[in-house]
């Protein structure tokens, strides 16, 4: 700790010129002693000449350091419950001081600047973003990064997970975008790259080594919590954030990758290249670009490969969304051959659906000759797909058609009807009018039309057709006026004299 200049002058004259002692200095002037015996010592006064005091510490200094090096992350806190343990009665705060000047301190290691030839290496890194709302879900938004070790040429892309699909066709991006593959690809100790690793022994995933046996390169995983090793990368990733990412806007997911590929092509390689003064990135990938591995004449399957089992209905969940299968595959386990922008689904090696990727969630994606197939194979299927669409439109809709079958309607005349007025109508104006004619107690279509003509009229908007209505929901509106019933007194009573009138004699 450095002090200032005025007070090392004031500290050196009350010691030479007024003859005051060491501790006296320290009092007056606010300062610890050692402050004071460090400046005196720098202006030649004998260090020897201020002896410190024992402390009651000292015994259990031996111990302590003992223990921080067997154990060096030990806290202060124990340290001080185990020396009272074996007799110290000092106070906790002289003890923690104490603790801190005996800790090991951590070796500060050198690290020597790696150089590397061109085309020889390039480093991978996934990079989290935050997240995009996609429909219903919410889906994390990860930058896949890959930077030529000597150029430090960047491909950059975006993609809405971190799974193995993605993983390898940001590689084939990036080989395309750079023209070539380098020799060796550095990774982190990532799922995608490394499955399980004890020191050395490392078990590589297998589907990325069948990959880079395809493009001839060797992948490579640096060693655990060693990010120094794959410097680059770190240092492409913290450009990225600050130079493309912060305050971008973007439409969509197909937007952002497209801003991201015209910045790699642009603003991204005339940055300097660190290596030479006066040279870019673009001029020294130039030079690297022709040592790069050519790439292979085929191109490597990119999907992730994932059983389903299919339950009664004909659909095969993946990723928060349904596919639709053929009815005749229900009750059977298939297989999920998907990429980034389709699902496909096998059974055995027979493909049975293609559908596009949905990153929604709840969807369910739907082939028209899979449910046209059904409706021919099962009778009724086609009424059950209207009532389901039309409940899941309109929510209420379930509980007027309880209701109906309550009171003995015909449930397909109403769900043909309601389908009829959902497509003249819009979805708050259903769901208002079958709320109004649930609680009006009548769970008919023709309810529902009145409930919609009323409240056209209320709008000021055109009054809807007269409905005419069944002959017995009609008779619930007619007033039946009551009889007196003296007149069933007088009729009982003619009813009386007749049957006397005609009575035979015995």
């Amino acid at each position: 700790m450095t002090i200032r200049p005025e007070l090392e002058a004031q500290i050196l004259r009350y010691y030479h010129a007024e003859k005051w002692r060491p501790n006296t200095i320290a009092h007056q002037l606010h300062v610890h002693h050692t402050t004071v015996q460090r400046v005196l010592a720098q202006a030649g006064m004998p260090v020897s000449s201020i002896v410190s005091r024992p402390s009651a510490i000292d015994a259990y200094v031996s111990f302590i350091a003992d223990t921080l090096k067997q154990f060096p992350t030990l806290t202060a806190a124990r340290l001080y419950g185990m020396v009272c343990e074996r007799g110290y009665r000092g106070s906790p705060d002289h003890f923690r001081h104490r603790v801190a000047l005996l800790r090991p301190r951590r070796v500060t290691e050198a690290y020597l600047r790696l150089r590397t030839l061109p085309g020889e290496q390039g480093q991978v890194d996934w990079a989290h973003c935050g997240h995009l709302q996609i429909g219903r879900a919410r889906r994390p938004l990860m930058a896949f990064v890959m930077v030529l070790s000597y150029s430090r040429r960047i491909y950059l892309r975006f993609f809405l997970d971190a799974r193995m699909a993605s993983f390898l066709a940001g590689h084939t991006g990036a080989f395309a975008a750079l023209h070539g593959c380098p020799r060796i690809l550095l990774y982190d100790n990532l799922k995608s790259a490394v499955l399980e690793r004890n020191g050395d022994a490392i078990r590589f995933n297998p589907t990325l080594l069948a990959f880079a046996g395809h493009h001839r390169f060797e992948p490579r995983p640096v060693a655990v919590a060693r990010g120094n090793e794959k410097g680059r990368v770190e240092r492409a990733i913290r450009y990225v954030r600050g130079a493309f990412l912060a305050a971008r806007s973007f439409t969509d997911l197909a937007d952002l990758n497209a801003q991201a590929a015209a910045w790699c092509e642009g603003p991204a390689t005339q940055r300097p290249w660190p290596q030479g003064p006066g040279v870019s990135v673009a001029q020294a990938f130039e030079h690297e670009r022709a040592l790069l591995l050519a790439l292979p004449a085929d191109a490597f399957a990119c999907h992730e490969r994932t059983a389903v089992s299919i339950g009664k209905t004909p659909y095969a969940r993946f990723d928060l969304n349904d596919y639709s299968v053929p009815h005749t595959h229900v009750r059977r386990t298939l297989t999920v051959l998907a990429d980034t922008e389709r699902v496909r689904i096998a059974d055995g090696a027979t493909v049975v659906a293609s559908h596009p990727r949905s990153y929604d969630r709840g969807e369910q994606i739907e082939d028209p000759a899979h449910i046209e197939h059904l409706v021919e194979h099962k009778r009724g299927a086609r009424q059950h797909r209207a009532t389901d669409a039309l409940i899941r439109a309109v929510p209420p809709i379930a509980d007027l058609l309880v209701a109906a079958a309550a009171h003995g309607y015909n449930l397909g005349s109403i769900t043909a009807t309601l389908g009829r007025i959902r497509q003249q109508c819009t979805i708050n104006e259903l769901h208002a009018a079958v709320l109004e004619a649930i609680e009006r107690g009548v769970p008919h279509p023709n309810a529902v039309r009145l409930a919609l003509s009323r409240r056209r009229e209320e709008r000021g908007l055109p009054a809807a057709s007269v409905v005419t209505l069944p002959e017995h929901l009609r008779r619930r509106d007619v007033i039946v006026t009551p009889h007196h019933l003296d007149s069933y007194d007088r009729l009982n009573e003619q009813r009386s004299d007749d049957s006397t009138d005609h009575t035979p004699a015995l």
